[in-house]
């Protein structure tokens, strides 16, 4: 059994341009992919600067992404992130909660998500401030469902390191304190998880009192470390059982638009093939799908460079995979060159500031 599969944009870095997010809303939808949840660090309007309306030329394109996505099949949603509303959450909050839920409905919303992911976490009554808010945005959307990521959204210890310690009890006590018909997304024993399974899953949703919707940190590569990456190997790692244990499977893509939805094709067939399925295979067939056998095979042949050698250590292969890639006229093409020449390359600085 497959769950409900989806994209959550909600990466760091540049913001796709209408035409690239058109292709991967086109190229989900046709291979299954059921939603669509648009919620980019870098849209300050839906984090930083959570309670200004986005401009009207930013409203327009998202109710043209919103038709489109709703067009091709996909639930459609948007992911705010309200930093600062859980302290204080007062009137004033309250105020540009409702203003901007309305603002979001207006756009046309199937899901909204409310997310708390990469914020602070060291302040008292966290759980119950964040189900407050979360609870409190429900009771206002017109959106049919529901979704929240908690600020600790995996085991990681890292998110401890860097977020301040969590609560003993945050996840349960965020759990009981939720609607039960909202969805948490989740990432896994890791922030980047290797390896997803159902005995974790099952504790996770033990402790939250429901399956958890993972999000998915494969093929994201935004970050000052990863975006020295291009990650298009098939999906490993996700045997198809733990299909039993979640609400929803959405994968955070890659800055590269084009080039994410190879590895991205090949979730479904993880699914669906379950102990038939050999992720080199899985990769071809994507591959040859979105690129054509030539350019795959070449794509193929430079893996190791692209995912496991990465940008700043290719050295004097740099030229020469520049001049393998220059004569193909297709948008993977450029995308390989636009990282070749270091254009997509993300700072800490500029995760910091989204």
């Amino acid at each position: 059994m497959t769950p409900e599969l989806g994209l959550i944009e909600g990466r760091f870095g540049r913001i796709w341009s209408e035409a690239e997010r058109s292709h991967v809303v086109a190229t989900l939808a046709t291979a299954g992919y059921a939603f669509y949840h648009y919620g980019p660090k870098a849209d300050r309007s839906l984090r930083r600067e959570w309670r200004l309306t986005h401009d009207a030329d930013r409203t327009e394109s998202l109710v043209r992404l919103s038709a489109e996505c709703r067009a091709a099949g996909m639930r459609f949603g948007m992911a705010i992130t309200p930093v600062g509303s859980t302290h204080p959450f007062d009137d004033a909050t309250r105020a540009d909660l409702r203003r901007r839920v309305a603002d979001l409905d207006a756009i046309g919303v199937d899901d909204l998500a409310v997310l708390f992911d990469d914020l602070r976490g060291d302040m008292p009554d966290l759980a119950q401030r964040q189900a407050d808010v979360v609870d409190f945005c429900a009771g206002l959307t017109s959106a049919s469902r529901v979704y929240t990521c908690p600020t600790y959204y995996s085991d990681d210890p890292v998110l401890d390191l860097v977020f301040g310690d969590r609560a003993r009890d945050y996840l349960h006590d965020l759990g009981r304190r939720l609607d039960p018909a909202v969805q948490v997304y989740w990432t896994g024993e890791e922030v980047c998880s290797r390896e997803i399974g159902g005995a974790h899953l099952a504790r996770v949703a033990d402790e939250l009192g429901r399956p958890v919707c993972l999000w998915d940190n494969y093929p994201v590569n935004d970050g000052a470390r990863m975006s020295r990456f291009l990650h298009l190997r098939a999906f490993t790692g996700r045997p198809a059982r733990i299909a039993d244990h979640v609400s929803g499977h959405a994968i955070n893509p890659a800055i590269q638009a084009h080039l994410g939805c190879i590895p991205a094709l090949t979730l479904p067939m993880a699914y669906a093939q379950a102990d038939d399925y050999a992720y080199g295979q899985a990769f071809a067939a994507a591959a040859i799908q979105q690129l054509g056998a030539s350019f795959a095979r070449m794509l193929q042949q430079d893996l190791p460079a692209f995912q496991d050698v990465g940008l700043e250590r290719l050295g004097a292969r740099t030229e020469q995979l520049r001049a393998r890639y220059a004569g193909i006229d297709h948008p993977a093409a450029r995308e390989i060159l636009h990282w070749l020449d270091g254009d997509d390359l993300m700072t800490d600085d500029e995760v910091q500031t989204q």
